[in-house]
């Protein structure tokens, strides 16, 4: 079967040449007679697995030498309480704006551990836009602030990295971490699922400053311990072997294919340029997400009649194009356009969107 275009905002598609090379490697990677698969995460051939694909994040992102690389399971949203055990250790406040669903439910996870504000919000408008935000907004005291960097499901992201006046900030950036440069020197932590632009699913990435380490709070569960999770080069316990190969060969391809994140953004600009002008120059589709504030890497759009948006996301998977159909919480088509998207996927779903349009004119 060919494959198809798949617009799914996690797991995503993967690279081609990467996904190539990991199956020719399946069963025996290199001189080790075994797969990544059945290795000890203890041996010499493994090590050089993971401190490669650390050591290619760090180049690739540019993260500075204060900060620390670990590569966890249990995806991002467990790192929605670790953030709280590691961080709200001074006056036991932190500040949170919410932009959507992933920001709302850190917000909710981190009430249970202390004194948590929502600065603001863009609930009022559906989560269609970022709140304008300054230092001011934040409280001098809070031990950190949070944000989501992308917001998958209502396709808005920060265009500029907020002003905290110098409080630490953590920024969930699974649905958009390489999709372009990220200035980590302004942030405190960063986290990311891996399923998006990463690689499979399985995998956290979170990146601390070195300062922000060793202020866990004593009844912090192990696994969720940054610092002890640092000392043990993120080998504390096995850690998912596989999927940080995975990682690596995706970091690869974007240093060596790509050519680095400059590149990237370029690409991720034509592409989300693609779909965008399309939709700014018809009246069939609505486009939520206000301009200022749109995804590079989801693109939400909606007929604004439901059996129609059920027709299209049907007739798009029938032609090629999988999981375009929108997050249930807001209903319509989203197009997730990941770093692996080609833009000849976009190009064609842009051509399926006019023909269906045209197929199937409104009342």
């Amino acid at each position: 079967m060919q494959r198809v275009y798949n617009f799914s905002a996690g797991p995503s598609m993967l690279p081609l040449s990467v996904l190539e090379r990991a199956a020719r490697e399946l069963v025996n990677y290199g001189e080790a007679g075994m797969s990544v698969m059945e290795m000890s995460h203890r041996s010499p051939e493994y090590e050089a697995i993971l401190f490669g694909a650390r050591d290619s994040l760090q180049r690739i992102l540019q993260i500075p030498d204060n900060y620390k690389i670990l590569f966890l399971q249990g995806g991002a949203s467990t790192q929605f309480a670790a953030v709280c055990y590691n961080l709200l250790n001074g006056s036991g406040k932190a500040d949170y704006v919410v932009t959507g669903q992933f920001s709302k439910k850190a917000m909710q996870e981190a009430q249970k551990y202390g004194d948590i504000r929502v600065a603001a919000s863009s609930e009022d408008r559906n989560n269609t836009y970022i709140p304008a935000l300054s230092a001011k907004d934040f409280r001098p005291d809070a031990d950190y602030v949070h944000i989501c960097l992308n917001n998958t499901i209502y396709g808005t992201r920060y265009h500029t990295i907020p002003d905290t006046g110098g409080i630490p900030l953590v920024a969930d950036v699974s649905s958009c971490i390489l999709s372009e440069p990220l200035d980590i020197a302004r942030f405190g932590v960063v986290y990311a699922g891996a399923q998006k632009n990463v690689g499979p699913a399985g995998l956290t990435i979170v990146i601390v400053r070195d300062d922000l380490l060793g202020k866990a709070r004593k009844d912090t569960p192990a696994m969720l311990n940054w610092q002890l999770m640092a000392e043990n080069d993120s080998m504390y316990n096995t850690p998912p072997c596989y999927a940080i190969y995975m990682a690596g060969l995706v970091f690869e391809w974007l240093e060596k294919e790509v050519g680095g994140l400059e590149a990237m953004a370029s690409l991720n600009q034509q592409k989300a340029a693609v779909l965008y002008d399309y939709l700014d120059g018809q009246n069939y589709y609505l486009a939520p997400a206000e301009k200022p504030y749109r995804s590079l890497m989801n693109v939400t759009f909606k007929t604004g009649d439901e059996e129609l948006d059920k027709q299209f996301a049907k007739q798009a998977a029938a032609a090629g194009f999988k999981n375009i159909k929108g997050h249930r919480s807001v209903g319509g088509m989203r197009a997730s356009i990941y770093n692996a998207m080609p833009r000849e996927g976009v190009e064609k779903l842009v051509r399926f969107m006019a023909q269906f349009a045209d197929a199937h004119p409104k009342a």
